[in-house]
């Protein structure tokens, strides 16, 4: 009581003073009325607030409140309902506030909280916060619509106003008093008024009104606002995220949320800020339903184009340097990373949480299948859901990217972009970046290996100290895991690293020092790339990992001392590796050393070299293995002068000390054979000639090796003809780099003799004892070593009279290997002489049989021959009585073989025992005819000798090319294939090649390869005769060898282009150069289409000039592989297809004037077949006229004849035709369009007709089992026949269904043809159980269970077009081919009905009074009874 009444006196006070106030304003000349007015209302709304307990400060000081907010809504409420002018009141209660606010100070004082008012120190019925006097007031519901208009008339005065003092924003404040209201009276009024506040204010206003909606409006509006923001958001981008946060925070429909999601987010997408995206994101993946999941990720996927949203790192660093000039404009290089961060972390919410996401992106970026379709976002979400832990999520990912990057979608550019752009982002997934890494290092597929590798090496570059130390870590574990195609990676991605950030892999050299323990499991390839990456870091020119040098040496010197092959051969790789790193040039080093190796190093360098030579003296293959590692390092390295002399020096003398002697009159010793000179392509007068005296050496070195078992070790140096030509090849590359001149210093053992044996002597090879064939065949094998190390030296000379020398040497080369196939076949068990040291242990070497697809050596037979003479001119003589071709050769069948003479072993098992031949050999391609002039004792010409490369020679090369070609590109996506246990066999051969080289080289060589054969006009004898007549060989005319050798050459040739032809774009383009340049000079200058033309058009020249059908083959292939290149492969598909028919169509004889036969004939004859009908027009009119004459003119035939028009189609070969025919004919099936209901009645009519032949060429097919009963035809007819029914379920019975009424004779005439074939199918099925055959009767019960479906869809038809009357089932008896009946099974009711698919003839309506389309049902069955019988006889009669 006591505080009302001093409250009471105090407003009297205050009232006082109103009125005072009044009164001057009065007096100061103001309208009489407005000033009553004014004091009416601010009595009023004053009074009240002050019975309520709010006081009204003035000035800076807040309103303070006395009671609690509850408390005086209350009492403002009762006094406006107890005042007798209620309603009226109300009114006036309001004029007042407005009143009271026009004031800005006042007006931000009502806005902000009231203070509680302390007076006598008694708060206790006072909270500590309170609200503001509007917020309470909004809280009075007869108030709350009056005081809503006024808070938002008076909002668009203050909404261009900057923040006030203290960053007051009086828009946001007058907003939020609308937040959280108990209750809205008229929510639909209040929305409509925001809406349209929204429309006129500026974005900052407008972004503060829709962000509060959701705590504005009450549920019953979200769904209508939601309409207006998703309109909004469509028309300005600006508003996007506060219109999603809003979004995300109304209780929406489903439906309403999808047409938002899909409609208007989506279009907005692409035109979003950077900034704003996480945002965007976040709520698409967010908002959307299982349903819809997948088509909202694919959209989204396909507008994220990140790419556009980060600048190159360039243009990054040009703008941040900008900025440090004081270009405030520029924005911070990192502020896009960190936009894709955040919305990567929106990607991995979703997908974390809901299933349904992650799997929807895993299936969006499945279902992409075109390589520039992919994009940064997609590897970024696959690290994304590899990082969740989500276990399916994390298979989904690896599996996903196994198959992008197993068939090249996802390539190593995308993922440089990616490690370039987001290096920031990517930063976070690194242990996701590191599993999936070492996931596709270990994988099996050889295509995915090289992808795990490049995510390797961009995470080592682009990320930090502490990710590099774990990507060296795990590379090492894999080296360390000894799984081939592992190590092979890992050791290549740390060289490469080493080589690209020296002084970043030396703060890990430690880590990789430790593989040195694990040596045991590397191959010698591999040993040697640890060493050379090891060797690098401690004993390159930086010496940044110097703290291992002496674990270095260690090991060497340890490996070195080793009496097991195996660990010496590790000790000599690493220290010629050493000797690399620490000999190697100082060009770049100081002056003061004046670039020259230290004399410390180089004393260190030559007591390594001296201790290698020491330690492998004893052994030839270590020595050896020693030669072949230093020719290799002086080929490849860049050595020091002072190294590389010494090296020369030493090299020199020992060379002529163990291998040259002077040439006497007689050749003192006893060997196995008669020592006689041979090979000399010198002039005889010569006083001072010189000889490789081999045959000694070699009877020296076996009966040393027998004194060796007896005795318990070697003292001195052993000297094996084993070293003699990696020491030879290492001295030429030593000349190489050391002498200006070239080889002239050794030039003399080009031309210089061989110590051998006659011979003759394999003649005799039957009468020969073990030892004494052996000892021959390893002479051999060392001769034409040593000739191939002569060739890959002296290749290269320019001199007619080395020209000539060489390609004399190559002809040696192809007799000699003749020689040795025969001797070889008389000499089994017989192991070579090892030629290649750098493989496996040569220990227990098992010969394989196996070859890679083309045979590269030659497999033929020899015939008895004499031996070379000693000059060039009897030397080049054996070229007319070289071998057979093997080619020919395996293509005749076995009785044949028998027939010839005894054959020679074949060499390409052999291959690794032969030494390698550089790709620089292949350039005496280039050399054609070569003439030199012969000279008398008195030094004049007396002749002139022409030399020219001859067929055997011409194989030789081609094959080796070929070999070549083949091994890189079949190699390059996988590394040469690391993952096949015979790999390091597979690659013996190849150690010098390099695919880059090989590939820049091969086309210029193919240029002048192709000369002497793909010249119109100026075709080679056989050929020639080949052209003329029509591809028939005239015995007389023609030498049968020569030809077989030219064949060989041309389809090596072919194939070569048809390789290089399917390699990368710039080989492409050179393959087709070289073709095109034939026809059109400049054709390098061409585009690629245009190449395209040229190349197909000079191919097509030589269709009359091919040998065999392989060879024809060979050309089509190519000629399908080059069209498919140009822009428009349609346009040669009908030349394509003409060819291959053309060669189809002519009888194919060996040179010999027998038919092709034999199981590679076959090969050829399928591929072709198969080439025919993929590029004609009309597959169902090939397959017709094939099946329909050539095989009836067979029929008709003979039984060696052929058919007349397809002189290719025997008995012999009817196999192989019916099966591509029913192959492409159930092909053509399925891709006979599926029929629609909505089609016109002509595209029904079409596809009826195509369904006719289709099912007239099935009959044909399947009939001719009647004749051609063996089993492999009727597996066939077995096979296909079941699939070519199942596609004309699946196809043609749809088209019946909607073609039945307009065209009712076609389709009872097809089904009837079709039921003749299905009768036949079943009487199969009966003779394949007769037989009880696995093969045929496995086929059965799919078969059988597809002809029970097809009796039951032609009822469903007649059913769905309202004739099931018309159909019935009859019994149809099981017979066997020969149409006789199986009486054991006439009970089989269960088989019967299945039979009776036939039966079941396609009968119309019975109603004759119905459509007119309809026949009689009697006249039907009748038809259709008469047919059965008809068909029942005839089945009989055969």
């Amino acid at each position: 009581m006591m505080r009302k009444k001093r409250r009471s006196s105090v407003d009297k006070g205050e009232e006082s003073v109103t009125t005072t106030k009044s009164k001057k304003s009065r007096s100061a000349g103001r309208q009489p009325k407005e000033a009553a007015s004014e004091e009416t209302n601010q009595s009023v709304f004053g009074v009240f607030l002050r019975e309520a307990g709010v006081t009204l400060n003035q000035g800076g000081a807040s309103n303070e409140i006395a009671v609690d907010q509850v408390v005086f809504q209350k009492r403002i409420q009762k006094q406006l309902k107890k005042s007798p002018r209620y309603p009226g009141i109300v009114q006036e209660f309001t004029a007042g506030l407005e009143s009271h606010i026009e004031e800005p100070e006042r007006f931000r004082n009502c806005l902000l909280p009231c203070v509680p008012r302390l007076s006598d120190g008694d708060s206790s019925c006072v909270s500590s916060f309170q609200e503001s006097l509007l917020r309470m007031l909004l809280g009075i519901e007869m108030l709350q619509t009056f005081v809503i208009n006024i808070l938002l008339e008076k909002l668009p005065e203050y909404m261009l106003d900057g923040p006030a003092d203290g960053g007051l924003s009086i828009p946001r404040v007058i907003i939020n008093q609308l937040k959280w209201l108990d209750r809205v009276v008229d929510s639909k009024e209040l929305a409509t008024k925001l809406m349209e506040l929204v429309s006129v204010a500026p974005v900052e206003v407008q972004r503060d009104i829709i962000t509060s909606l959701p705590e504005i409006l009450d549920d019953s509006q979200h769904n209508d606002i939601a309409r207006e923001l998703n309109t909004l958001l469509q028309e300005n981008t600006q508003l996007t995220v506060p219109i999603l946060d809003a979004l995300s925070s109304l209780n929406l429909s489903s439906s309403l949320l999808t047409e938002v999601v899909r409609g208007a987010v989506m279009a907005t997408l692409a035109a979003v800020q950077l900034e704003d995206l996480p945002v965007v994101v976040k709520f698409i993946l967010h908002a959307v339903s299982a349903s819809d999941a997948y088509e909202v990720v694919y959209n989204l996927r396909k507008k994220l184009e990140l790419e556009q949203c980060v600048l190159p790192p360039v243009l990054q660093v040009s703008q941040s340097r900008m900025k440090k000039k004081g270009s405030a404009s520029t924005p911070a290089a990192g502020s896009s990373q960190d936009s894709v961060t955040l919305m990567l972390d929106g990607i991995k919410s979703a997908v974390r949480f809901q299933k349904t996401i992650s799997e929807a992106w895993l299936k969006a970026i499945e279902s992409v299948d075109e390589v520039e379709d992919y994009k940064v976002i997609d590897l970024l979400v696959l690290f994304i859901l590899h990082s969740t832990n989500a276990n399916q999520s994390r298979r989904g990912a690896e599996r996903v990217l196994k198959i992008k990057v197993r068939t090249g979608l996802i390539q190593e550019a995308l993922l440089q972009r990616t490690f370039r752009d987001y290096a920031q982002v990517m930063r976070g997934y690194f242990p996701s970046i590191l599993a999936l890494a070492q996931t596709l290092l270990r994988s099996p597929d050889p295509c995915v290996v090289p992808f795990g590798g490049h995510m390797y090496r961009h995470a080592f570059t682009a990320f930090d100290s502490y990710c590099q130390q774990e990507v060296v870590s795990s590379l090492v574990t894999h080296v360390c895991s000894g799984v081939g195609g592992e190590v092979d990676m890992a050791l290549e991605l740390l060289c490469g690293l080493v080589t690209e950030k020296p002084s970043e892999m030396a703060l890990y050299a430690v880590f990789v020092k430790g593989i040195l323990d694990y040596m045991d499991n590397l191959t010698p390839q591999q040993i040697r790339r640890l060493f050379h990456l090891l060797s690098g870091l401690a004993f390159g020119q930086q010496q940044q990992g110097s703290h291992i040098q002496d674990d270095m040496h260690i090991v060497i010197r340890k490996q070195l001392s080793s009496t097991v092959p195996k660990y010496k051969r590790i000790g000599i790789i690493g220290a010629v590796m050493i000797v690399g790193s620490m000999g190697a040039s100082r060009l770049k080093a100081k002056e003061s050393e004046n670039g020259s190796l230290p004399k410390e190093t180089f004393r260190q360098v030559t007591a390594l070299l001296e201790l290698v030579k020491s330690s492998s003296e004893s052994s030839p293959e270590a020595a050896a293995l020693y030669y072949d590692e230093l020719a290799n390092l002086i080929l490849i390295s860049n050595l020091d002068p002072q190294v590389q002399e010494t090296i020369a020096d030493s090299v020199v003398r020992d060379f002529q000390d163990d291998f040259v002697v002077d040439v006497g009159p007689e050749i003192s010793g006893s060997f196995p054979f008669p020592a006689c000179v041979m090979y000399n392509l010198d002039e005889k007068e010569s006083q001072e000639n010189i000889a490789i005296n081999l045959l000694p050496v070699l009877a020296k070195d076996i009966q040393s090796k027998g004194e060796q078992q007896s005795q318990t070790k070697k003292a001195h140096r052993r000297v094996s003809p084993l070293c003699l030509s990696p020491f030879f090849r290492l001295l030429r590359l030593c000349e190489e780099k050391q002498s200006q001149a070239g080889l002239e210093e050794i030039d003399g053992l080009l031309g210089c003799p061989l110590i051998l044996t006659d011979m003759d002597v394999v003649e005799k090879m039957e009468s020969l004892a073990k030892a004494e064939k052996e000892f021959l065949c390893t002479l051999l094998f060392h001769t034409i070593n040593w000739f191939r190390e002569i060739i890959n030296a002296f290749c290269r000379e320019k001199e007619t009279e080395m020209k000539v020398k060489v390609m004399t040497r190559l002809q040696n080369i192809t007799y000699l290997q003749t020689v040795l196939e025969r001797a070889l076949a008389e000499t089994p068990g017989y192991v070579p002489p090892v030629a290649n040291f750098d493989g496996e242990s040569t220990d227990g070497i098992v010969l394989s049989t196996s070859a890679p697809v083309n045979k590269a050596k030659k497999e033929g037979t020899g015939k008895k021959r004499k031996a070379p003479g000693k000059n060039s001119s009897e030397s080049s003589s054996q070229l007319d009585e070289s071998t057979e071709a093997d080619k020919t050769q395996q293509e005749q069948p076995e009785k044949e073989k028998e027939k010839e003479i005894r054959q020679g072993v074949s060499l390409v098992s052999y291959r690794q025992f032969f030494r390698e031949l550089d790709i620089e050999v292949l350039s005496v391609l280039q050399c054609g005819l070569v003439s030199h002039s012969l000279l008398d004792s008195e030094l004049h010409a007396k002749a002139v000798e022409e030399v020219v490369l001859g067929p055997a020679e011409l194989v030789f090369l081609l094959e080796d090319m070929f070999r070549k070609l083949e091994f890189s590109l079949a190699a390059a996506p996988a590394k040469r294939s690391p993952f096949l246990k015979g790999r390091t066999d597979k690659s013996v051969g190849f150690s010098h090649l390099q695919a880059e080289e090989l590939q820049g080289y091969c086309f210029l060589l193919c240029s002048a390869a192709a000369r002497p054969l793909l010249t119109p006009g100026k075709l080679p004898q056989p050929f020639s005769v080949l052209s003329e007549n029509n591809g028939v060989v005239d015995g007389p005319a023609t030498d049968v060898q020569e030809h077989q050798l030219m064949s060989s050459a041309y389809q090596l040739l072919l194939q070569v282009l048809d390789l290089a032809s399917q390699g990368q774009r710039n080989l492409l383009k050179k393959a087709l150069g070289v073709m095109a340049g034939r026809l059109k000079e400049g054709g390098t200058e061409l585009n690629l289409e245009q190449l395209v033309k040229h190349s197909f058009e000079y191919l097509v020249n030589f269709r009359s000039t091919m040998p065999n059908l392989s060879t024809a083959l060979c050309l089509s292939q190519l000629l399908s592989t080059v069209s498919e290149k140009g822009g428009n492969p349609a346009a040669y598909r009908e030349q394509t297809a003409s060819l291959a028919k053309r060669f189809l169509s002519q009888e194919w004889v060996t040179a010999s004037g027998e038919k092709e036969r034999g199981n590679k004939f076959n090969e050829a004859l399928h591929a072709l077949l198969s080439i025919y009908l993929e590029h004609v027009d009309d597959v169902l009119k090939a397959v017709e006229e094939i099946a329909g004459e050539g095989i009836s003119e067979l029929l008709n035939a003979s039984k060696d004849e052929s058919s007349a028009s397809w002189p290719t189609l025997s008995r012999q070969t009817f196999l192989v035709f019916y099966k591509v025919l029913l192959a492409v004919l159930e092909k053509a099936a399925r891709k006979i369009p599926a029929s629609k209901i909505s089609d016109s009645t002509e595209a029904q009519s079409e596809k009826l007709l195509t369904w006719n032949l289709a099912v007239r060429d099935f009959h044909i097919l399947v009939n001719l089992v009647k004749v051609f009963d063996s089993r492999p035809v009727l597996n066939v007819c077995l096979k296909y026949g079941r699939h070519f029914l199942e596609s004309f379920l699946k196809l043609g019975m749809p088209l019946l269904d909607n073609s039945f009424k307009r065209h009712k004779e076609d389709v009872q005439n097809l089904l009837k043809t079709f039921q003749l074939s299905t009768r036949q199918l079943h009487h199969l099925c009966g003779h394949s159980k007769i037989h009880q055959d696995m093969s045929l009767t496995n086929h059965v019960p799919a078969l059988k269970k597809s002809l029970e479906l097809f009796v039951y869809r032609v009822k469903a038809m007649l059913t769905l077009n309202n004739c099931q009357e018309a159909f019935w089932i009859g019994n149809l008896k099981n017979r066997n081919l020969k149409g006789e009946e199986i009486l054991s099974q006439r009970s089989q009711e269960s088989e019967e009905d299945e039979a009776e698919e036939e039966e079941e003839e396609q009968q119309r309506s019975p109603q004759p009074e119905e459509e007119p389309g309809k026949l009689d049902c009697e006249e039907s069955k009748k038809g259709s009874k008469e047919d059965d019988v008809d068909e029942d006889v005839s089945d009989d009669s055969d």
